[in-house]
């Protein structure tokens, strides 16, 4: 049986992230997807370490490492040794960040709205249910093989 929920999975994330973007550029926000979903993750919970950001976003932390380095070239976080473990680096917000937050989440609620255009509030939940089946299922997956 040929199934193409992956291939429809991958096409919606890079659509949706291109369409983001410019969503984002249009009122004024110069951030990538990646250095979005640290920030949305440092909004909920300011001061994490890589590790912490990497698990939160379910990005490599290699490659978290690597976008928090453009982002405090930015101006956007800011790194700190933690006072408690030396060997730990702290990502934080910086106050320019921290005004972003209410554009961003204009910019968030919209594309919300067009990625479920057309949907009743039934098939969203819906939807939403067997994406999160998914999610679960490879979250399991991956820990398993940790």
């Amino acid at each position: 049986m040929e199934t193409k929920g992956g291939f429809y999975i991958t096409q919606i994330k890079q659509r949706q992230e291109r369409i983001f973007e410019k969503l984002l550029r249009e009122n004024g926000i110069e951030i990538s997807g990646g250095q979005g979903r640290i920030l949305f993750v440092l909004w909920k919970n300011d001061n994490l370490t890589v590790g912490e950001i990497s698990r939160k976003t379910s990005l490599a932390k290699n490659t978290v490492s690597i976008v928090v380095d453009g982002m405090v070239q930015k101006g956007i976080v800011e790194r700190s040794i933690n006072p408690d473990n030396r060997r730990q680096t702290i990502i934080s917000l910086t106050e320019y960040a921290k005004g972003l937050r209410g554009k961003y989440e204009q910019v968030s609620q919209k594309m919300n709205r067009l990625f479920y255009q057309g949907f009743s509030e039934e098939e969203r939940i819906d939807f939403e249910c067997y994406l999160a089946r998914i999610l679960d299922t490879l979250t399991q997956i991956e820990d398993n093989d940790n």
